[in-house]
């Protein structure tokens, strides 16, 4: 498709307004008629199918829900693997609360090797439990306890409580609270969360609700497919994705991000692309790049020094003078033409290939960013413009007009939106694609100038049909008559079909015949006709809670003396039965990592993350 020719490949524009035949008349379609209609549904099927093609589907789970969700899943492993509560956490927390993936390991792996490999004891090394004497040795402290005194757990190794309590206090502080294991030697086994919650609260309130908190939170930071919302200040939602998780999301919140990297919406960039381009625009590398080309380094003092005309005797402001073309010190006798007592007119192939090199980096990259700012600017004045543009509706609508319907502006509005997004994030990905920073080996150099210029052709084209949007959105049609108006919404709805044709084009060359045959895999969010979906709101019924609570209480029972499970004296306390406590901002992860969650302390709220972690810990 050429540029003079963009308006008319979309198909003839109908409306209300310019249907004025009456409604008893009949209407026939030409062959040619029928054939383009043919063709333009069988289209629109095509596109429907590469969308599904990236089928996901995204809810927010807000803070009154988020316990909910989880006991969700946990009903699931107790009631279809008859599991003990901790048991079913420790399976999903190993799985990274993949459901759907565990029943498939069961099916590769069996039971037991799947239990093993979670560190869920298959059976009690220990048939008999603790022996049948007041008193036992601890092999920890090597002290003689009372038999009360000393808690065993499923993989059949016991020691007494106070080492017990002060090995749980150790991990929980260093982060690992969502799977401590034994402390017994070359053991696997994953501690049951009641003994923890019940030895630890004992002698450290707050350090068991700190254990409280890591294993709700665990549903989120050791879960593929829930992330929190990355807004500032956070907005207390996390987000769950089914289907392909490599999309961009909206939370309730507004805020859009990808569901991959947390980053800000990137697409068309891959999170790779996306993290180098950030990073490269933040740090100084394009400085270091800027000075290597414009200046020579003084011999004396190694300051950069900038030459602003005359001849090429230099003086650097520690006095040093030298020679401009070759950077050799020099004394300060010279002529227009020569320096005395230096001749520099032999040609060093290294220097000048280093500084080439450098030049040809920094114009790169000064030509993908300018064009990434430009549009990138452009969509930051999309207050503005929303504002402009209704005003023109509003004064457009109460004059004495035939014409009161423009939702063709709007819908315009919103394309030309999206489509100077993709064109901004085009830039950073023709950036990255066709030099040798990621993809040195993948391409020979006529494959990629080849590759490179039928992207090119795509991108200048989707560039040109958006700037006519643009144009013809920004005329003052409130003071058109209404055959300007009727032509102005011609234009405005057939380029927005072909920016939306042209968008979809883009995608599908960048994921079929840019990415699709390297080696190494970059994947991208999906093009959104519609823009992104913003996320549903996940509800849960707080009465379905409490019986699925019952149902795991239930279902504990049942199994508690099922063979290759032993259960401890203690029991396992369930979630139905454990009070709801207010989630705090931890310090850290499993992995030592920040954590996102904040808490306030407010009017019955269970859950608030908006509170600095040191200052909920504090209170």
């Amino acid at each position: 498709m050429g540029r003079g020719d963009a308006e008319e490949v979309s198909p003839p524009v109908s409306s209300p307004e310019l249907e004025q035949d009456d409604g008893d008349d009949d209407c026939y379609l030409s062959d040619q008629e029928d054939d383009a209609l043919e063709e333009s549904v069988l289209q629109v099927l095509e596109d429907g199918h590469l969308e599904d093609c990236h089928w996901s589907s995204s809810s927010v789970i807000t803070k009154e829900y988020l316990l909910g969700a989880q006991k969700e899943d946990l009903r699931k492993m107790i009631e279809l693997l008859g599991l003990k509560e901790h048991h079913a956490r420790t399976l999903l927390i190993h799985y990274r609360w993949d459901v759907e993936r565990i029943f498939e390991l069961l099916d590769q792996k069996g039971r037991d090797r799947l239990f093993s490999e979670a560190g869920i004891p298959l059976r009690s090394t220990s048939n008999a439990g603790l022996p049948s004497v007041t008193e036992v040795t601890c092999n920890v402290c090597y002290d003689d306890v009372p038999i009360s005194a000393v808690s065993e757990m499923d993989c059949g190794h016991n020691y007494c409580n106070q080492c017990w309590t002060e090995y749980f206090i150790v991990k929980i502080n260093e982060g690992q609270s969502r799977r401590v294991k034994c402390m017994a030697p070359k053991c696997n086994a994953i501690c049951d969360e009641a003994l923890v919650r019940k030895l630890v609260s004992a002698k450290c309130p707050d350090i068991a609700e700190r254990f409280e908190r890591f294993l709700l939170e665990s549903y989120i930071e050791d879960n593929d497919t829930v992330k929190w919302c990355p807004s500032t200040p956070h907005c207390g939602n996390a987000i769950r994705v089914k289907g392909d998780i490599h999309c961009e999301v909206e939370c309730t919140c507004g805020r859009q991000f990808c569901f991959n990297c947390s980053s800000e919406a990137h697409s068309p960039c891959s999170c790779v692309m996306w993290e180098l381009w950030i990073k490269k625009c933040r740090d100084e590398s394009e400085t270091v790049n800027w000075i290597t080309v414009n200046t020579k380094p003084c011999p004396k003092c190694h300051k950069p020094v900038e030459k602003n005309g005359g001849c090429n005797l230099v003086a650097c402001i520690c006095g040093q003078a030298f020679c401009w073309l070759c950077g050799g010190a020099t004394g300060r006798d010279h002529t227009w033409s020569s320096i005395s007592g230096h001749s520099c007119g032999r040609f060093t192939e290294d220097q000048s290939t280093k500084t080439e090199q450098a030049r040809r980096d920094l114009y790169r990259y000064m030509h993908y960013h300018n064009r990434y700012k430009a549009h990138t600017d452009s969509l930051k004045q999309e207050a503005k413009l929303k504002r402009d543009i209704q005003w023109k509706i509003s004064i457009s609508e109460n004059k004495d007009s035939k014409i009161k319907d423009y939702s063709w502006v709007i819908n315009g509005l919103n394309r030309l939106f999206r489509s100077r997004r993709v064109l901004s994030y085009s830039y950073p990905f023709a950036f990255y694609m066709f030099s040798d920073e990621i993809f040195k080996d993948e391409m020979t150099p006529q494959e990629r100038e080849l590759k490179q210029n039928l992207f090119e052709d795509q991108q200048q084209q989707l560039e040109f049909n958006v700037e006519r949007l643009s144009g013809f959105l920004e005329k003052d049609f409130q003071n058109f008559a209404d055959d300007e108006v009727m032509d102005t919404m011609k234009h405005v709805i057939n380029l927005s079909n072909v920016v939306d044709r042209l968008c979809k084009q883009m995608y599908q060359c960048i994921e079929n015949d840019l990415l699709y045959p390297l080696r190494t895999p970059h994947n991208i969010a999906p093009y959104k006709s519609k823009g992104l979906d913003r996320a549903s709101e996940l509800h849960i019924c707080l009465d379905s809670a409490e019986q699925s609570s019952q149902s795991m209480k239930y279902s504990h029972d049942e199994h508690k003396t099922q063979p290759g499970l032993h259960s401890n004296e203690s029991g396992s306390s369930l979630l139905g039965k454990r009070p709801i406590l207010p989630l705090h901002g931890s310090s850290s992860d499993n992995s030592g990592r920040p954590s996102h969650k904040r808490e306030r302390k407010s009017g019955g709220a269970l859950f608030d993350l908006n509170v600095p972690a040191e200052l909920a810990d504090k209170s």
